[in-house]
């Protein structure tokens, strides 16, 4: 994109806006939460359904003018069904935490029990941190991973909902590099009347082309993200069997939101078509097949891995005891300047401020997007060793960045043929 009639009304967001593409383009974006939409997302995305407002369900609006607005959201409801396999779909809300916030809202009163892993274990806010209206509205309880497997531990999950009672115990998390068991969560929601919440943010797209366990038809709700793993349109969807369909519309629309994005909703059918095609498959299982790649890479070069390894698309760096001096902090500055984007993370037993914690958080979606395969992010984390080992070193700094210039290169955005994220 020029962005040239932004610039010809405002210079300064096209300035920001052609620096961005630049950034993208130039760096190596390995937020396990982030990835690259397609060009055709991109596009309905900047629709002109960025005018419209479309307070109500399809059929069921409050203002006029809609047909076309209903047409979008109706797709993207019937290929999310075929996706996932649920038996409704909500696909208004704005995020996966104003996912959460729905079913809160739809099956929970204020001061009720919610069970949920920790943060610093790697939980998510929107599942009771005290700072979130989680855990302003709700009284928590969190359960945490095996200190010494990093894994949960479904039996002590199991009592300890038996011990707090909880009205809904929450699974799916945002740094738990295992692939969960759905099935023993419920079973632990059952044996003590709860309803089980399976929050699937980071692994929509995992779950979508069968490489990672489905909650669906498992647990009672799940939610997810629609722009990480399953690259469509940025926002939030619910997934609930029928007899919760009306509670949980409610709760989103008027509940919880307005008017919804119909411009995301448009990104999000747009997405979920091309999550239907085969090369899709594919590439989620080139997301696994590269994080596994990237691990063991780094456990050569001595790193711990939290939990030992990945089932999943990201691998959590525990730097305590290869690194001790380094916190995840000097770790994710000194890989920006590189042009490794990833992020500082707390680590099970964290023993420093979540600001400033002990670890690093890598992730292949956005790699895999590009094109990347085992070999390529086999090379990334003989970078990333190479830096987080001297971080202050501007000669091994300005290796690090030609050799990240030249995968960048290698591995173009939007410009490749036969690009895997080229769906044509």
């Amino acid at each position: 994109m020029s962005y040239d009639r932004v610039r010809d009304i405002d210079p300064a967001v096209a300035d920001a806006l052609v620096g961005e593409r630049d950034r993208q383009e130039n760096t190596l974006a390995m937020i396990a939460s982030e990835n690259h939409a397609s060009e055709a997302v991109l596009e309905a995305q900047s629709s002109e359904l960025t005018n419209k407002y479309a307070e109500g369900y399809p059929g069921e609006r409050y203002y006029a003018g809609c047909e076309y607005a209903d047409e979008v959201e109706e797709l993207a409801i019937e290929r999310a069904e075929e996706l996932w396999g649920a038996e409704h779909v909500n696909v208004q809300p704005h995020s996966g935490t104003q996912a959460n916030m729905g079913v809160y809202l739809a099956m929970l009163d204020p001061g009720d029990k919610i069970l949920s892993l920790e943060l610093e274990h790697g939980g998510h806010l929107s599942h009771g941190h005290p700072a979130n209206f989680t855990g302003k509205t709700y009284e928590v309880e969190q359960y945490e991973v095996d200190p010494e497997t990093g894994y949960i531990d479904y039996e002590e999950l199991r009592a300890q909902a038996e011990e707090f009672d909880p009205d809904i115990i929450v699974s799916g998390y945002s740094a738990y590099p295992r692939e969960v068991e759905f099935e023993r969560v419920q079973e632990a929601a059952e044996a003590v009347d709860a309803y089980h919440l399976a929050d699937i943010a980071h692994i929509t797209g995992l779950v979508a082309a069968g490489v990672h366990e489905s909650p669906v038809g498992v647990a009672d709700f799940v939610t997810g993200s629609t722009h990480k793993t399953i690259r469509a349109g940025r926002g939030g969807i619910i997934m609930c069997d029928e007899q919760y369909a009306d509670d949980i519309d409610a709760a989103v629309f008027p509940g919880a939101q307005g008017g919804p994005l119909m411009h995301n909703v448009a990104g999000k059918a747009v997405g979920f078509k091309e999550a239907l095609t085969p090369a899709f498959e594919e590439y989620a299982q080139q997301v696994i097949d590269n994080a596994e790649a990237l691990g063991t890479r780094l456990q050569e070069h001595g790193f711990e891995l939290v939990s030992g390894g990945t089932d999943t698309h990201l691998v959590l760096v525990d730097l305590r005891e290869s690194h001790p001096d380094t916190t995840g902090t000097v770790a994710e500055e000194a890989l920006e300047e590189v042009g490794i984007v990833l992020n500082k993370n707390t680590v099970p037993g964290e023993t420093r401020s979540p600001f400033n914690p002990s670890g690093i958080r890598a992730g292949t979606p956005a790699l895999t997007t590009r094109g990347f395969d085992e070999e390529a992010c086999a090379q990334v984390a003989d970078i990333i060793y190479r830096v987080v080992d001297t971080p202050h070193d501007d000669d091994v700094k300005a290796e690090a960045t030609e050799e990240v210039e030249a995968l960048c290169e290698e591995f173009p955005l939007y410009e490749r043929e036969g690009s895997i994220i080229d769906f044509e």
